[in-house]
């Protein structure tokens, strides 16, 4: 069996933002940002051109969802424990436990995700890159998917999407 892909990793494809973490015994860390790197493997079929997907096409794809995230406070918006609601006056405001947070709403993304850890960023990232794949490139015939995010240099999480 013979398998291609391609790998990215370049150094704008990278987003600054704010989070916490809640960890299983109910601690939650300080509110703290993070510079994150993103890392991409996509695995297909080669095209009759001999190309898994054009790198000038697929960074700009990448990128977008950087920037997304880019200066953002983001929050777990499907934690058990964790609540947030957008006020009238278009603040957000954020409770866990003790802890009582409010900021501007655009300032502020609620992922579907039950924490912010760099491995459920990781899994954002790869599902709406898969769907924009799968959407603006119906040629691919993904394989596997990678995605990895970087919060610290040398520590990364990682999801993968296999067909």
């Amino acid at each position: 069996m013979e398998t291609w892909g391609i790998d990215i990793s370049k150094e704008y494809l990278k987003f600054s933002a704010a989070h916490f973490l809640i960890f299983p015994n109910g601690e939650a860390e300080r509110l703290h940002g993070h510079n994150y790197r993103v890392f991409v493997g996509i695995d297909a079929g080669l095209s009759e051109h001999g190309l898994v997907i054009d790198f000038k096409m697929i960074k700009p794809v990448i990128r977008a969802l950087c920037d997304k995230l880019d200066e953002h406070w983001l929050l777990p918006g499907e934690h058990p424990h964790l609540q947030c609601g957008l006020r009238g006056d278009g603040v957000m405001e954020v409770r866990y436990q003790d802890r009582f947070y409010a900021a501007p709403s655009e300032d502020v993304i609620v992922l579907p995700i039950n924490n912010t850890s760099s491995e459920n960023l990781a899994a954002w990232i790869g599902r709406e890159l898969r769907s924009k794949v799968e959407e603006r490139f119906p040629d691919v015939d993904l394989d596997r998917l990678r995605v990895a995010v970087e919060e610290t240099s040398g520590q990364r999480g990682t999801y993968t999407y296999t067909r």
